[in-house]
């Protein structure tokens, strides 16, 4: 995983559950400039570190060697407009079991638009993977 996927991996999770970067260091033991750094898709992190950050995020670290697919699709990077919004009362309250997943859909929905993407927009997607997700 590129550094970048990892940063916006952590930035999707840490925002879904409502966390400060301020908060989240003081669990995983790392500075405010580290966790922004990474989040930003810059540093080098060490396995210590993305070690301690999954645990202070509530989440599994999987370590995977693998062939690279060169027939994958990218992934959508969040943009400033789904992160403000995945601190929404309306994002939370839907708490979503994956919002990691859940906002990486969104992302990838929101980039077929090729226009930036309005919180109306985002409470649009947001209802339609709520609508096809939900067990009745």
């Amino acid at each position: 995983m590129e550094i970048v996927e990892l940063g916006r991996r952590l930035r999707a999770r840490r925002t879904a559950a409502g966390r400060t970067i301020a908060s989240v260091a003081a669990d995983a033991g790392l500075s405010v400039p580290y966790i922004a750094n990474l989040e930003n898709g810059r540093g080098n992190p060490t396995l210590t570190a993305i070690t301690g950050l999954a645990a202070a995020l509530g989440a599994d670290l999987q370590v995977d060697l693998r062939e690279s697919d060169p027939d994958s699709a990218p992934t959508a990077a969040l943009p400033d407009s789904l992160v403000r919004f995945a601190r929404s009362p309306r994002f939370t309250a839907e708490r979503p079991p994956d919002p990691e997943r859940v906002l990486t859909a969104m992302a990838t929905l929101g980039a077929l638009a090729g226009r930036p993407m309005t919180d109306l927009d985002w409470h649009r997607i947001l209802d339609t993977i709520v609508l096809i997700t939900r067990t009745q």
